[in-house]
């Protein structure tokens, strides 16, 4: 049976103090057992529970995954109408504004993630115990995680080191610099990458191997913004650490990586894990355990072998369509064609809705569910999201290479994963310069397509204007701070430009 890190608990407990009724009676009985914020933290065990609150809103980046690739050129939004889901149409057409309901879900699931990861950090000294630096190292990788996301999206934002936000924060503390925001989760990173075991205690927890690839990552995003050659360096190195002690490898069968049997394979550096449980529903959205992307993908009122029933979201477009070279085994895996798919199964039906363009995202897309399966099934699919795969480490350290000056290793490494792809090695790059770091991002292109990476490559790489229909540069780059959040904060947020 597969094991899940996200299982269901109550930590209210944990987050506010306990009542007891009020009867005339209650100042003289004493309180046989009383639990709050401040006084919890007194065993190994409540420090695990707090951990498993941190990993749990994990399962709601299923919003940034969806609109990492309706905001690029990848997809379109879809949907069964053009008023479906507004925030996400509005992002697609890049008229998104600082009221934008789905837009305001990331801002607040990312930053419930790092109060839950700083309610563990605040407290990381009360008690001793046998494997707590693993404990404090998971919660510096999380923190790292929600940190680089928001960093991603909206740029500068508040910190507050290892301690909780409170009411009033929002008047007092400013956004940090994006500068500031990446010295902190390559902080976080250095320190989970140290102290974190090589392999997990259960699927889903971080590793050492997880801590340095998404230590390169932040290295190689802020060398984007800077084109420092020293932080491409930095970048280089820690994903090489990755590839050469990780013990990760390619998998043979691209196939296969997508698939439930393929789930926290060896290609799997971090995986963030979901499953059938309902917890929650379209109006409480955070208590989902299933990933909301994959229901939301399928074609609507799908009938057939295979694939499943889904709300006909996030749309391939013919740009990436067209992307895939001849002979690229990747293209039907990623890039589910209706047209011949019908063709091949003739009892195959189901209804054209909004924008559609004759393709669904097949990385990510319903999968048949046991006849006896339950609930909500747009809601519940338990397809795993691989939120780190080695073939982006790989990636990523070409491009590195490439751009401090080390154009043989950047070749290496771009053509492990062409040879996977077209299966031999008589596709392989040979170029140099410019030419080669282009191929690079032609590459990440086709490989990582429907994992919400694309608009954040455009953007980091000054592409975004030209590939982005809408797109308005020294605006679009960053997402807009909610407006509440502008109201609450009195002044001491000034909301991003242009927005």
């Amino acid at each position: 049976m597969k094991k899940y890190i996200y299982i269901t608990i109550s930590i209210v407990a944990v987050f506010s103090a306990l009542t007891i009724s009020c009867t005339d009676d209650f100042v003289e009985r004493p309180v046989e057992y009383s639990i709050d914020s401040e006084n919890y933290f007194n065993s190994k065990a409540e420090y695990e529970s707090a951990l498993i609150g941190a990993y749990d809103l994990l399962q709601t980046t299923f919003v940034n995954v969806l609109m990492g690739e309706i905001a690029s050129d990848n997809t379109l939004c879809g949907g069964n109408g053009p008023l479906d889901v507004p925030g996400y149409q509005q992002v697609d057409d890049m008229i998104h504004t600082p009221v934008n309901d789905e837009v305001k879900k990331l801002w607040d699931w990312m930053f419930a993630g790092v109060q839950r990861s700083n309610y563990i950090l605040e407290f990381k000294d009360k008690i001793e115990f046998e494997g707590k630096n693993q404990i404090i190292a998971e919660a510096r990788f999380l923190r790292a995680y929600y940190h680089f996301e928001l960093v991603k999206w909206f740029g500068p934002i508040p910190m507050k080191g290892d301690r909780r936000f409170a009411p009033g924060d929002e008047k007092s503390i400013p956004r940090s610099p994006v500068e500031d925001v990446y010295a902190s989760i390559i902080e976080d990173l250095i320190f989970a990458s140290n102290n974190l075991n090589p392999v997990p205690s259960q699927a889903g927890r971080a590793t050492k191997g997880a801590a340095l690839a998404l230590l390169g990552k932040a290295y190689l995003y802020d060398a984007s913004r800077t084109n420092d050659v020293e932080t491409y360096k930095l970048a280089a190195a820690k994903l090489q650490e990755v590839i050469t002690n990780g013990g990760y490898s390619l998998v043979d069968d691209f196939d296969e990586i997508f698939e439930m049997d393929g789930e926290n394979g060896p290609e799997s550096v971090f995986e963030i894990q979901y499953t059938d449980v309902e917890g929650g529903s379209y109006g409480y959205m955070q208590a989902i355990e299933g990933n909301v992307a994959v229901g939301f993908a399928g074609p609507n009122s799908y009938k057939g072998p295979f694939f499943a029933d889904g709300n006909n979201f996030n749309l391939p477009t013919q740009k990436i369509v067209d992307a895939f070279e001849e002979g690229d085994l990747r293209k039907e895996v990623t890039i589910l064609d209706m047209d011949a798919w019908v063709v091949l199964h003739p009892e195959v039906t189901y209804t054209k809705q909004n924008e559609h363009t004759g393709y669904f995202n097949r990385k990510y897309i319903p999968r048949t569910r046991n006849e006896n399966a339950g609930l909500d099934l747009k809601l519940t699919s338990p397809n795993n999201y691989r939120a780190i795969r080695y073939a982006d480490v790989l990636l990523m350290a070409a491009e590195a290479y490439q751009k401090s000056g080390n154009d043989l290793k950047a070749g290496e490494y771009l053509n492990k994963v062409r040879d996977r792809a077209f299966g031999d090695q008589n596709h392989r790059i040979t170029y140099t310069g410019t030419n080669l770091y282009n191929a690079i991002l032609a590459e990440r292109r086709v490989e990582l397509a429907g994992e919400g990476f694309r608009f954040f490559d455009l953007v980091r790489t000054g592409r975004a204007a030209q590939e982005i229909d809408g797109f308005t540069a020294n605006k679009n780059e960053v997402f807009p701070i909610p407006l509440e959040e502008i109201q609450f904060a009195g002044g001491n947020w000034i909301q991003n430009q242009n927005y």
